[in-house]
């Protein structure tokens, strides 16, 4: 998974970030138009940044800025950090509005907690177009992602996108094989590459 290293701080309505295309659904079938994301790291922070050129279905109590539970059931852009170390992973949801949600694992689809503990020190960013098209964005706090999950070269991501909600079409940068769509399978997430 590839993660840009920025040289100086990265800001919403200025980022000059590298952006990769989820072209195929679960099953392989073309989306009309691909999603789109970008990982990067500043100083600070790992930018994640997703979009698609499509009118998008917004989970009715996300608030933007906000933290709120079940976003997947409705459009959603997902990363999943797997810690190297421990093998508990973190999964980080981006509703396109900017709402989030996230949760740590233990093992797939294990909570650590069944208690409801956002990740700390997130912002977040969105940008939806009268087209219905949207641009959404989230800088994680490094030195939480260190501490928590060991974050670094050994680390491994996936990138994921849920669409066309009620009728929703999964996509997954990482090949998670076949059979019903699952997002938890952390043994198959690509190892981070960090480049300039």
């Amino acid at each position: 998974m590839n993660i840009e290293i920025a040289d100086k701080p990265l800001r919403w309505g200025e980022l000059d970030v590298n952006l990769f295309g989820i072209e195929n659904d679960w099953y392989g079938e073309k989306f009309a138009k691909p999603m789109t994301f970008g990982l990067a790291v500043d100083k600070d922070y790992l930018w994640f940044v997703a979009g698609h050129q499509q009118p998008a279905s917004i989970h009715p109590n996300a608030k933007p800025g906000a933290f709120q539970a079940e976003l997947w059931k409705h459009d959603v852009a997902e990363f999943f950090l797997l810690d190297p170390t421990t093998g508990k992973y973190l999964e980080f949801n981006l509703a396109p509005n900017g709402a989030w949600w996230s949760a740590m694992f233990t093992a797939p689809k294990v909570l650590e907690s069944e208690e409801e503990i956002p990740f700390e020190e997130v912002a977040t960013y969105a940008e939806l177009a009268l087209d219905g098209s949207w641009m959404a964005a989230a800088a994680i706090p490094l030195k939480h992602l260190r501490s928590e999950l060991n974050f670094g070269d050994g680390s491994q991501m996936n990138v994921t996108f849920i669409v066309n909600s009620p009728d929703q079409k999964f996509g997954s940068a990482a090949d998670l094989g076949k059979g019903e769509p699952d997002f938890h399978q952390p043994d198959k997430f690509k190892k981070v590459n960090f480049y300039h």
